[in-house]
């Protein structure tokens, strides 16, 4: 490895990449210019420098803040802000520059493809010799790029990040701090990001297509919430364009974007379902908001697939055991959190990377989904 750490495909990756600026769908964020960590290098000095302060002064911001002023602070923090320096990165010192772990950051652990994505992971990464650490941001970018800190703070070699949502100060610290990433649960080729999963606007296609063949034109859609979450914006927009390419219209009371529990998606589910005039098919942001439609159907005395048709989304292992069991999309959760970690431990080695690897979805046709009642056509 070259004295400068720079040898991985994805710091490479990052020193070459030119301006790119794009709203995301469902992100109020904006993709900007990476630079070379190499030249952007800052250490307390240059922090002091900036807030024209002591690097002594610096030091004791850092250890202990009470020992400053408020305003005192404040100008430090905006110096190591805007110079992206992280303190006391102890692998930063190692003469191998590598600690053997890496970090995750997800939204949140209830959600049980997380929680099956990241067993995936650690389980390979064992098998290779490092450590995972894992933090949450719940769904909150700032909280993100505050946990991203508090991992290179502590020496990882690289980040593991859900999709690609993220604060433009988190781009930017990776960049000025050459760490490798990637964003896991999406494919976008078009982005100037590594990323590895599946195309969520054409498996939502898919889903919305599946129950549209079956003969349904009053469809309804339960997602998950949009605001920072692309993959579930990713899952609208393919439902909503399979929906118009079959000239059908989603009248705005249809949709309804619940948070991930169970009783949300029934209370989304026993909304559309006493309306008078209401949907003959629901497809669905995740299995568990299809888990929510399915329970309030039964409660309130509809047979599902005779009266409502549900389609769901990830494939969870709860949705072939269900009575009815769950159409669905499957996704190789596994695959994708497992190659998200070669992803990273190749590039740390030196290795070629693939930077955009598409993970394949299937549709899995069970039980909750039939052609809708002829008196509701």
């Amino acid at each position: 490895m070259s004295s400068d750490g720079q040898t991985s495909q994805s710091a490479a990756d990052l020193h070459h990449l030119r301006d790119f600026t794009a709203h995301h769908a469902g992100c109020n964020v904006t993709f900007m210019r990476l630079t070379n960590a190499k030249s952007v290098k800052q250490g307390i000095r240059a922090v002091a420098a900036r807030a024209g302060v002591s690097t002594a002064s610096v030091s004791r911001a850092l250890n202990n803040p009470d020992a400053v002023s408020p305003s005192l602070r404040a100008r430090i923090e905006q110096a190591i802000d805007a110079l992206g320096y992280i303190p006391h990165a102890p692998a930063r010192i190692l003469s191998s520059r590598r600690s053997r772990t890496l970090g995750a950051i997800v939204p949140t652990i209830d959600n049980t493809m997380f929680a099956r994505g990241i067993a995936s992971l650690q389980q390979y990464l064992s098998s290779v010799g490092y450590m995972l650490f894992l933090t949450t941001s719940g769904y909150d970018l700032d909280v993100e790029l505050q946990q991203a800190r508090n991992l290179i703070s502590r020496g990882v070699d690289g980040l593991v990040l859900r999709g690609d949502c993220h604060h433009d100060g988190l781009r930017k610290l990776l960049a000025d701090n050459a760490v490798p990433f990637i964003n896991v649960g999406i494919y976008q080729p078009d982005r100037p990001y590594p990323c590895v999963g599946t195309d969520n606007e054409a498996a939502a296609h898919r889903a919305a297509a599946h129950v549209i063949e079956l003969g349904h034109r009053r469809i309804g859609i339960v997602s998950a919430l949009q605001r920072n979450n692309d993959r579930a914006s990713a899952r609208v927009a393919g439902f909503r364009r399979a929906l118009a390419e079959n000239g059908l219209e989603l009248p705005p009371q249809w949709h309804v974007e619940v948070p991930y529990t169970l009783d949300d998606a029934r209370e989304a589910a026993r909304y559309l379902l006493n309306l008078k005039d209401r949907p003959t098919a629901v497809v669905c942001g995740n299995d568990v908001i299809a888990y929510g439609v399915l329970l309030e159907a039964e409660r309130d005395g509809f047979s599902v697939p005779r009266d409502l048709s549900v389609v769901g989304f990830d494939d969870l292992d709860w949705s072939r055991h269900l009575r009815p069991s769950l159409t669905t999309i499957h996704v190789p959760t596994a695959e994708t959190w497992q190659r998200a970690g070669e992803y990273l431990v190749r590039s740390l080695a030196g290795e070629q990377t693939i930077m955009h690897r598409e993970i394949d979805f299937s549709l899995v046709v069970r039980e909750s989904t039939a052609p809708p009642p002829k008196s509701l056509k």
